[in-house]
């Protein structure tokens, strides 16, 4: 149901039918959201998922009164409070979220009657993000017109306790599928088929007499043993669709589930894996298996990896196979520390986007959100990345609890140099979601007043108490009474201006002669273009701070020997006053990008270098 992405298929349906479908039920996918957006017309839809902001629960409030009948009081504060307060929401586009909710009651009827519901033993929602309200609102006149099917309900937004009061309260939906359903829903079908007790299923939440009872739900051990998922009904939905000439759809792969850093240390404000924290991944063979599959069949070469951080092996394995077969186009989360033959690897890959959860370019907030990097590390995959071709997408946060304002200062300063480089794609207040520390112990971190965020008051018609349940994520106050977003403002300021001057292009290069010299050349927007040569120990000293050195590292290269320690010195400060050079008291990185890509995967000799072209003097 809508809100899910139109450009892709929806991966866990997908696998369920494939598991359905080898325990022998016929199943089938409906992509409803297409229908959804032939009635707004596609981009309104992909506006609608892709630029309100996403915590206003536009989305789900479009179909709220589709679920609830008539509320003019509370719709008017929604739009009040939410909206036009909380979001300061454009007049024109609070217009076009009301045009979009006149869509609603005709699309529900439309599928009410376009899908023979009477075919179906089960029918099943998934529902994450933004598709609750509307496969409830769905859901319910499905049960009204034909009872005898059994509805079923799964997703992010049904997982532990949200799930348990949602079934609680929603007497329609019969079952509830909680975490990883790979072995539970078959298991379900087949309960259902045969009449056993329901008890006997593991992880679900259904009706033992009049209450709501769940039972233990279990992680999937062996990703190996599942399906490669079908995407049959997607596509065969989109080439009926009116939407088909709007979208270029890509392909989702999983290869991994949990997050072996959080198991080592959980970031402080993620709510990702629940329960299903333990890291599993799949086998190098079964993952290149699929990735042919998967392209062989849809002829589309285009993959999200969603797993939530790659497994690291796979640089021995998964990604140099990769490299010698076929062209792709790959997106993967990875983890920020990385070396640069790390990201030569990622993009002879074809893995040409990442998301490293970068998160801030201070030690001081990093540490306080257990990310477990530095800002230089963080900087250094960021030019590595333009090196080799590999986009890093990352947003900028703020507001950890106990961080101190005089980071941001720090922060500004820094990103008046960096417009050469990727800059975040969004700012925004740390958050707190379910199953995280944040919200498992509060106190801790110095946060009170802990409540569901203000939108969902206006879309579930529950009590506070069970809105507690039923929320993901949530609102709160910092003990000492900061707020971030005072102090933070300069670095957010600073951000903007770095994006203006990353779309006008220019850049700060640094490329090595055969003589030994280095060659560097700063053409970063906003700046008179300049270059300058270094020889000797200087060309040196710079080319190893392309990672970052320790002082010690520095002055036991070879051709620092002999020379001033006050003269290494002035020059690493010089370095840093024009803006070439970043210095956090313990070691210094240099930010230029070297140019041509130096390629240690393959014998020198095998690349030609590419000539510098020198501007200025």
């Amino acid at each position: 149901m809508p809100f899910g992405a139109i450009d892709r298929p929806a991966l866990g349906l997908s696998l369920l039918q494939a598991v359905a479908r080898r325990e022998g039920f016929r199943c089938d996918v409906r992509y409803l959201t297409l229908p959804f957006a032939e009635f707004l017309g596609a981009p309104e839809y992909v506006w609608l998922t892709d630029q309100v902001p996403y915590e206003s629960f536009a989305g789900d409030w479009l179909f709220s009164e589709a679920l609830y009948g008539s509320r003019p009081q509370v719709d008017d504060a929604y739009e009040e409070h939410i909206l036009r307060r909380r979001y300061r929401m454009p007049a024109e586009d609070m217009a076009r979220l009301r045009r979009a909710r006149a869509y609603v009651e005709p699309f529900l009827q439309h599928c009410a009657g376009a899908v023979p519901w009477t075919d179906y033993d089960v029918i099943g929602f998934t529902s994450t993000f933004q598709q609750n309200i509307a496969s409830l609102a769905l859901a319910r006149r499905i049960h009204a017109r034909h009872p005898q099917a059994t509805i079923v309900f799964g997703g992010a937004n049904w997982e532990g306790e949200m799930g348990v009061a949602l079934h609680r309260r929603f007497a329609f939906v019969d079952v509830a599928c909680s975490g990883e359903a790979e072995e539970s829903f078959p298991a379900l079908l087949h309960a259902l088929a045969s009449g056993t007790p329901l008890d006997e299923v593991s992880g679900i939440v259904h009706r033992d007499g009049a209450g709501t009872r769940a039972t233990p739900a279990h992680p999937v051990e062996d990703l190996d043993a599942l399906p490669v998922p079908c995407y049959d009904d997607y596509f065969s939905a989109l080439s009926a669709s009116s939407c088909s000439v709007d979208l270029t759809p890509r392909l989702l792969l999983e290869t991994a589930r949990g997050c072996w850093w959080g198991e080592r240390s959980h970031c402080t404000f993620c709510g990702l894996n629940g329960a299903t924290m333990g890291f599993r991944s799949k086998s190098p063979d079964r993952v290149i298996m699929e990735i042919d599959t998967l392209v062989d069949r849809y002829g589309i070469p285009v993959i999200s990896v969603v797993d939530n951080i790659l497994d690291m092996r796979y640089f021995r394995t998964v990604l140099p196979a990769l490299a010698r077969g076929r062209p792709l186009e790959l997106f993967w989360e990875i983890k920020a520390n990385l070396s640069r033959k790390q990201v030569e690897t990622l993009g002879a890959a074809g893995i040409h986007s990442v998301q490293p959860g970068i998160e801030s370019m201070s030690d001081q907030v990093l540490g306080l959100l257990a990310k477990g990097t530095t800002m230089r590390r963080n900087l250094q995959l960021l030019k590595w990345g333009r090196e080799y071709g590999v986009k890093i997408e990352w947003n900028l946060l703020f507001g950890a609890p106990g961080e101190e304002p005089s980071e941001y200062a720090r922060q500004t300063e820094l990103f008046e140099h960096l417009g050469f480089l990727d800059p975040p794609g969004a700012c925004g207040p740390v958050r707190m979601d379910r199953f995280s520390p944040y919200h498992s112990d509060p106190g801790a971190y110095g946060i009170v007043n802990v409540r569901p965020t203000a939108a969902y008051r206006y879309l579930y018609d529950v009590p506070a108490d069970e809105l507690d349940q039923i929320a993901y994520y949530f609102d709160f106050d910092y003990a000492d009474g900061r707020r971030p977003v005072d102090y933070a403002m300069t670095a957010i300021e600073a951000v903007e201006r770095w994006r203006q001057r990353n779309e006008a292009g220019g850049g700060l290069w640094m490329a090595t002669r055969p003589d030994g010299s280095l060659t560097i050349l700063d053409q970063r927007s906003g700046r008179a273009r300049r270059s300058s040569t270094l020889v000797g120990w200087k060309a040196d000293v710079f080319t190893a701070c392309d990672r970052a050195r320790t002082r010690a590292e520095i002055d036991g290269l070879p051709s620092t020997a002999g020379v001033d320690a006050a003269e290494v010195t002035r020059f690493l400060a010089r370095c840093v006053t024009v803006g070439v050079m970043v210095h956090d008291g313990e070691q210094w990185l240099a930010l230029p990008v070297h140019t041509p890509a130096r390629h240690d995967l393959e014998p020198p000799a095998a690349r030609q270098p590419i000539p510098l072209a020198v501007v200025g003097g």
